[in-house]
């Protein structure tokens, strides 16, 4: 590809100059070709002979100047300041498309993951890019990158809810987006990849990349935590209701011991359980500090459960764990030679007693004792209360489906479960199932308020409801959120308040109805049945209200 070499005479219009200087370039990393800009000197000829022949030589401004008689191009100061693009002329025919590399994740690695991948996708399509998406899901990365597809990589696009290890991308453009944009705009976000995307710093085992910086706030970094600690919380969960479903409720007493029911009480409670806390304050001391946070992140998240202090204590200690970790690794400076101790020796020694002295004396009692009163709190909810906490966890599940305020109220849900409080992962797991159930039943009730497309897509969105994933009523939300959105909150808050008014425990986080069959795994199931029943009939009947007829084509 012929690099252009852009050559501006001010005239004296510096400040249009400099405008003109920096719309050539964003125009140029639009269209992805090198360019060098040049506001006027005296040594702009000799530069032009030194690029050598392969080059385009623009000229913008005076005309009485030797430069301007070699030029490819010529055009007035007013002509680039209005159409940048344009001066820029059209690129080669033979210009290769930029070939992009992406990566997808979420915190749960289920539905966001791959309906960004699938946005990317046919962005990139409609972009006539080539592009390979690999997508970190539940179950590890799919379509794993090879090292050869980096390298001829362009650009490398991470649209994900979570934080990702950049290691592999030391010296190419990265850009970084969360996965709404990716679902709702594929193109556009490939667009801005292409031209704000910046050189990823640092390397492979690197402690703290340059472009790690640019990481969200602590939201993030929390969500990250909580997608890593999933697993333990499911594993562990499920391993405690099959020893109540065989050994019935003495199943954890000494009296079983040597039972299989108490066996399998051991692995889910004191090894499942117990590794929760650990692995929440780890990976969100990772998310901030990389790899060097995770082990004072998980000894915090130990002395955390030591103490009594559960969750929130994990949530202090990963937080505490990841930004003192960074901060030490900002101030110790170390000759080359011995640089490589930083991150396997130095900055876990010092993260580790970092975190456990702040811990042990300033941070873990009095978290200890907030979340005994919350828990006790909880536990203690009757009547009025109950049902308001379980209007809120509903709402705010149906809200964005999948989104900031649905993962805080499902987050806040799942960490209870260590602290052996069930009942809002039962409301939270209920008002989840209903949006796309809702929907589903909508889609068969009134026909004549859906198109051809969307009542074949309801029966789809009826199986991801099953199975809890929210995500299934995005399309239909985003085609008429005004009306659709507040139908799936009322009918989401419903059965949130309906299972916290039963009293509704549910020990595994996920897996919608198809968890609920295991013996032990949730407490009064008809109740349950009714609350997500009726959440969805209240969904379907209000969006068949709501929503208008489709007009005709």
């Amino acid at each position: 590809m012929r690099k252009l070499f852009a050559v501006i005479d001010a005239g004296g219009r510096d400040v249009q100059a400099m405008l003109a200087a920096e719309a050539l370039r964003k125009a140029a990393r639009m269209q992805g070709r090198p360019i060098e800009v040049s506001v006027r000197r005296p040594t702009d000829a000799q530069t032009f002979e030194a690029l050598g022949e392969d080059l385009t030589l623009l000229f913008v401004g005076g005309e009485d100047d030797p430069l301007a008689a070699r030029a490819d191009r010529r055009l007035s100061l007013d002509a680039v300041l209005s159409d940048p693009q344009g001066a820029l002329g059209e690129p080669e025919v033979s210009r290769a498309r930029p070939h992009i590399v992406a990566i997808t994740s979420c915190p749960t690695g289920i539905a966001h993951t791959f309906m960004a991948a699938e946005g990317l996708a046919e962005g990139a399509r409609q972009l006539n890019c080539p592009i390979r998406i690999e997508t970190q899901g539940s179950v590890g990365a799919g379509n794993p990158l090879t090292a050869e597809e980096i390298e001829q990589a362009d650009v490398v696009l991470i649209a994900a809810d979570r934080e990702v290890d950049r290691g592999r991308f030391a010296g190419k453009r990265v850009f970084v987006s969360n996965t709404k944009p990716a679902i709702t705009g594929g193109a556009a976000l490939i667009e801005r990849a292409l031209a704000e995307a910046q050189v990823q710093g640092g390397g492979a085992s690197s402690a703290a990349p340059a472009a790690a910086k640019e990481r969200a706030g602590p939201y993030k970094h929390l969500m990250t935590g909580v997608s890593f600690m999933l697993p333990f919380v499911v594993a562990g969960g499920l391993l405690i209701a099959l020893a109540f479903a065989l050994g019935g409720i003495h199943a954890n007493d000494d009296a079983a011991a040597g039972t299989l029911a108490h066996a399998l009480f051991e692995i889910g409670a004191k090894a499942g359980f117990a590794l929760m806390v650990p692995a929440l304050a780890g990976y969100i001391a990772y998310s901030v500090a990389d790899r060097p946070g995770i082990a004072p992140g998980m000894i915090g998240g130990m002395i955390a459960s030591s103490l009594g202090a559960g969750f929130l204590g994990g949530i202090a200690a990963g937080f505490i764990a990841g930004y003192g970790v960074d901060g030490l690794n900002r101030l110790i400076r170390l000759p080359k030679n011995l640089a490589g101790l930083k991150p396997v020796l130095i900055l876990p020694l010092l993260g580790s007693l970092l975190t456990g002295l702040v811990m042990i004396y300033a941070v873990g009692a009095p978290v200890a004792a907030a979340l005994a009163f919350l828990t006790e709190w909880l536990r203690s909810m009757q009547g009025s209360s109950a049902i308001l906490l379980g209007v809120i966890l509903g709402a705010m599940s149906a809200f964005d489906m999948g989104g900031p305020v649905n993962k805080a109220g499902y987050a806040f849900s799942v960490g209870l479960v260590s602290s052996q409080v069930y009942t809002p992962m039962a409301a939270t797991m209920a008002a989840g199932m209903v949006p796309p159930l809702g929907i589903a039943l909508a889609t068969f009730l009134f026909r004549n308020r859906f198109s051809a497309e969307e009542r074949e897509a309801g029966g789809a969105a009826g199986v991801l409801g099953l199975a809890f994933i929210t995500e299934g009523a995005i399309p239909f939300a985003a085609r008429d959120p005004f009306r659709v959105i507040p139908s799936l909150m009322a009918g989401s808050a419903v059965a949130g308040a309906i299972s916290m008014a039963f009293g509704v425990e549910l020990k595994v986080p996920h897996g919608g109805i198809f968890v609920l069959p295991i013996p032990g795994a949730v407490t009064h199931l008809a109740a349950y049945a009714l609350a997500i029943v009726a959440g969805t009939v209240v969904t379907a009947l209000l969006v068949g209200l709501l929503k208008r007829a489709p007009e005709a084509a």
